[in-house]
């Protein structure tokens, strides 16, 4: 039996979503704005998209925004463009629509600063009822209109008489929960108003209900849109409104300008030093709306010694409108920005070494990050840089006036070993253990090919330890095997040599790759037989053990090879060791640690029974 078709019984219906609007708004309110104030910029905005609507059809009005707010309502009203009937019920009851996306004014889109039409709802985060009273600016006889919406998502729409409200444009409501009185009371609404509006180029008055024509909000354009009357006021206007808005005295201000994308602003230079890799957030205004104190993204990741603010007419703004879209226009704004610091410390360096100093005292890391990726800058200023040598804190075009051969460690450690002793004997050792600091060592003669650099090997510094004469070492012999022995557990060798200053009584020499060559080789016997063991096995070389280097001119040492009691002699050695391991600051282990604590109170208790 054939099967019947039955779609034609069972035609599918076509259905609406049901939108729950306070479920949305609490969407919202957790995932997508950061705090309810951002209420007083949506309405903020959508008034200055009304003002820029108007100035489309009237392009030479005198337009403008006023915030009004006493305690028991909050009120923002404009002489934008405003609403007819039948954009209140398009736009206005209908989530997730714009007005900015009719068609009227479709070509006009990247003069509006909002793109998702969903910044109304944002008021529900703050009042139940949002009142919008509104007059459309494009028909001379419209009459106004009252749209009334409510947090359960009910709303009402009537007309009025022309007289309701007799200049076009849209004033909205709102009459604040008890809850929200944080962001609602006069002095907040002010505040938020003058943080988030500072910029924008409509003006926007406030007003306490206290009488009085209100109060400016945005009273003047931002500082590099003003003119002074010399190079050195504007500087120092500059200078003043970074420090008004980050909290601090910039070491210098770049001044920002892509007119590209329409960007303008300063680059504030921080007067302390911050930790590689922290980066700060920037201010970004979109079309004078401050978007984000935190924008990251702006900067490259190596430019964490500025601070920057900035307004900008083509930066995409995210669905929150709280940081900005990663896109090509912002990957080349990026680009754009970290090319003006560049150029600012190309100037420094040519024209103001007194800043240029300042400068590398506070952020030479900074600068340093910035030279093993940037050419022009290795060039520049490797030969400023300071680091940290055998002849002190330097730069490196000084050291290597001094020493034609630069040596360089590869751990703090190592350094700190071997510098005493590398100074003593005339060796120009550089610290290459801090970040970035072997990398660009090494890069050295490409700005002075006169320079060589090679990395310290234990091998070069022992070589400049005098020996001693025969009959002292074999006097000493004795000692020294005994001290091998007391040793061997850390596969340390020992040696009598002589070298300044005498003040050191010994030198451990042990560098990084011979201690991992010893933790394979234990890890092998741990593992022996088994196929971890054959792997750590192939992978054994014959590696230098670390050295314990006497010095024969330390009177501490000549007493201590005289020793002829056999246990004397061991604590002795081993706490010799132990204060040259102290001595390189490398981390203890915990064997090192006992030996430590343990011929320390060996040589006491031996030192007491002699008194006694």
């Amino acid at each position: 039996m054939p099967l019947r078709d039955t779609s034609a019984d069972h035609a599918a219906a076509d259905r609406t979503f049901q939108v729950d609007l306070r479920g949305l708004v609490d969407l919202l309110s957790h995932h997508l704005y950061s705090s309810p104030r951002v209420y007083l910029r949506e309405l903020l905005q959508n008034a200055v998209d009304a003002l820029t609507a108007r100035h489309a059809v009237e392009p030479h009005g005198n337009f403008g925004i006023r915030l009004y707010a006493d305690g028991k309502v909050v009120r923002v009203e404009d002489d934008g463009v405003g609403l007819t009937e039948a954009d209140v019920h398009t736009f206005l009851a209908t989530i997730g629509r714009s007005s900015k996306r009719a068609d009227r004014i479709a070509e006009q889109r990247a003069d509006f600063i909002g793109q998702f039409g969903i910044g109304l709802l944002s008021c529900f985060l703050v009042a139940d009822e949002i009142h919008v009273l509104s007059r459309s600016a494009r028909t001379p006889d419209a009459p106004a209109v009252e749209w009334r919406g409510r947090g359960d998502g009910s709303y009402t729409v009537r007309t009025l008489p022309a007289s309701a409200r007799p200049r076009p444009g849209t004033t909205v409501t709102l009459t604040p929960r008890s809850d929200a009185g944080e962001w609602t009371r006069p002095q907040q609404v002010h505040a938020l108003a003058r943080h988030f509006g500072s910029l924008l180029r409509h003006p926007v008055t406030f007003d306490d209900g206290s009488g009085g024509s209100g109060t400016p909000v945005n009273p003047e354009p931002a500082p590099w849109a003003r003119s002074f009357p010399t190079p050195g006021a504007r500087s120092r206007a500059l200078a003043a409104y970074g420090e008004e808005v980050f909290g601090f005295t910039p070491l210098d201000t770049i001044e920002l300008d892509l007119p590209a994308v329409g960007l303008k602003g300063i680059a504030c230079v921080l007067p302390e030093a911050v930790p590689a890799g922290r980066r700060h957030g920037h201010r970004v205004h979109v079309k004078g709306m401050l978007l984000s104190e935190q924008a990251e993204e702006i900067l490259p990741e190596w430019a964490f010694f500025v601070r920057c603010v900035v307004d900008a007419e083509s930066l995409r703004p995210t669905a929150s409108r709280e940081s900005l879209y990663e896109d090509a226009t912002l990957a080349a704004v990026r680009g754009a920005l970290a090319e003006r610091l560049r150029e600012w410390i190309a100037r420094a360096a040519a024209s103001d070494p007194d800043l240029l100093g300042r400068f590398l005292q506070t952020h030479h890391l900074a600068v340093k990050s910035l030279a093993v990726h940037d050419d022009e800058i290795l060039r520049m200023l490797l030969p400023w840089l300071p680091f940290e040598t055998t002849d002190g804190h330097t730069t490196l075009d000084e050291f290597a006036r001094t020493h034609r051969t630069v040596l360089v460690t590869s751990s703090v450690e190592e350094f700190r070993q071997v510098a005493a002793i590398a100074s003593a004997a005339g060796l120009g050792v550089v610290n290459g253990g801090y970040t970035y600091d072997r990398e660009l060592v090494h890069r050295m003669p490409e700005i002075r090919p006169e320079v060589s650099v090679a990395d310290l090997d234990p091998a070069t510094l022992t070589a400049h330890l005098d020996p001693v004469d025969r009959e002292t070492e074999l006097a000493a012999a004795p000692y020294l095997a005994q001290a091998r022995d007391a040793l061997a557990v850390f596969d340390c060798d020992v040696a009598l040599r002589t070298f300044q200053p005498a003040s050191a009584p010994a030198l451990l020499v042990d560098s990084r790759e011979a201690r991992h060559e010893r933790t394979r080789s234990r890890l092998a016997r741990e593992q022996e037989g088994g196929l971890w063991g054959d792997i750590l096995g192939a992978l054994r070389q014959e590696a230098p053990r670390a050295q314990l280097i006497l010095n024969q001119l330390n009177p501490l040492v000549r007493t201590a090879v005289a020793i002829d009691e056999p246990e004397l002699a061991r604590t002795s050695a081993e706490a010799l060791y132990g204060q040259a391991v102290m001595l390189s600051r490398r981390p203890l282990r915990p064997a090192e640690s006992s030996l430590i604590n343990r011929s320390f109170l060996d040589l006491l208790a031996h030192a007491l029974r002699k008194d006694s």
